[in-house]
């Protein structure tokens, strides 16, 4: 929960430099999940969601 009312408070271009680091992050998951090398699968699922709220907030 403490990530929602973080989130919320970024700026359009801090929201922005977050989702361009998740997304390199999920990158790098992806590799690891092909090599069956990924420590927390449920990381995959929960980046694309923090994602998610980044946009939905800077459309607000």
């Amino acid at each position: 929960m403490a990530k929602k009312i973080e989130d919320k408070k970024l700026t359009k271009d801090q929201a922005n430099k977050k989702i361009q680091s998740l997304k390199k992050e999920l990158f790098n998951i992806r590799f690891k999940k092909v090599n069956n090398q990924v420590d927390n699968p449920a990381q995959y699922n929960e980046i694309k969601k923090n994602i998610a709220r980044l946009y939905t907030n800077i459309k607000k």
